[in-house]
């Protein structure tokens, strides 16, 4: 099967502006004012949030493994956090000399590409990768078969609460995956072009180096952007003790038996990928 990884060995990426009106709603578009797309309703950029190995051309936190299935620990002097329930894919890359010239998703899971919201910050990266247990990947990965229109993913969707004194609050829009700005053979289109050509300016940065830098890797891992918020999940930054849930589900579930599973903690179907963690702040 595709469990031939681990995802400390390879490079993490995520992709700011892929669902219409969340960069607004996180007080970041006025960061992508300069950046021009092609599209309207393009995505914006891709951002680092782990490159293994050591590098003198890669910023040194990105080097720390930032992923934990278990808890979320809160930077120090922060006190802006906000979960980004997102759809991640563990891809395969093929190479053309330097280029990267093919990706293949393999398998995806439930991620939270959890972001200090300040203002000022240099590089998206800067707010996405603090120290350990800063971002989230489920643990149950599930195979794709066929990353289009008529593959799995066409019926999965993205739901996500903030669980406060045993109580589940739906945090972003429950959406359907496939409601991402960019999605199947359009996204990996823009994928490719951005990994080989985006410049390292404005809060984007050099990634096709950083991917040299790390040896022209086999398998990289994409999260493909973050939900719109609920008003809840817009203005309720988390607290020490909140629990954080993102829920990839088939639509042949309802949201109800989805909140549920979240109150009960009880998620025994292997089609559904979750991801649980607990806010820690000192």
């Amino acid at each position: 099967m595709m469990h031939n990884f681990i995802l400390e060995n390879i490079p993490c990426f995520g992709i700011a502006g892929n669902f219409t009106g969340h960069l607004e709603q996180a007080g970041e578009a006025v960061d992508f004012a300069k950046v021009v797309t092609k599209e309207a309703n393009a995505p914006k950029a891709i951002f680092p949030t782990f490159i293994p190995g050591e590098s003198n051309s890669v910023p040194a936190f990105l080097h720390t493994y930032p992923f934990d299935t278990e808890k979320i620990i809160y930077p120090q002097g922060e006190d802006k956090l906000q979960i980004e329930p997102e759809c991640a894919l563990i891809c395969e890359t093929q190479w053309d000399g330097n280029t990267l010239s093919k990706i293949t998703p393999l398998a995806f899971g439930a991620s939270n590409d959890c972001s200090i919201r300040k203002e000022g910050a240099k590089k998206i990266s800067l707010k996405k990768n603090w120290g350990k247990a800063s971002k989230g990947l489920s643990n149950n990965l599930i195979k794709i078969d066929d990353f289009s229109k008529k593959g799995i993913l066409s019926h999965y969707r993205i739901a996500s609460f903030l669980v406060r004194d045993r109580k589940a609050f739906e945090y972003g829009e429950n959406s359907p995956v496939s409601g991402y700005s960019y999605i199947y053979k359009k996204l990996l289109d823009w994928c490719i072009e951005k990994f080989n050509t985006q410049k390292d300016e404005g809060p984007a940065e050099n990634i096709h180096l950083y991917l040299e830098e790390c040896g022209k890797p086999s398998h990289i891992m994409i999260s493909i952007g973050a939900t719109r918020y609920t008003d809840f999940g817009e203005h309720n930054f988390l607290k020490n003790e909140d629990e954080s849930v993102v829920v990839l589900y088939p639509d042949n579930f309802s949201p109800d038996e989805i909140i549920k599973m979240v109150e009960k903690n009880d998620f025994s179907d292997k089609k559904i990928s979750v991801l649980r963690q607990k806010i820690i702040k000192n």
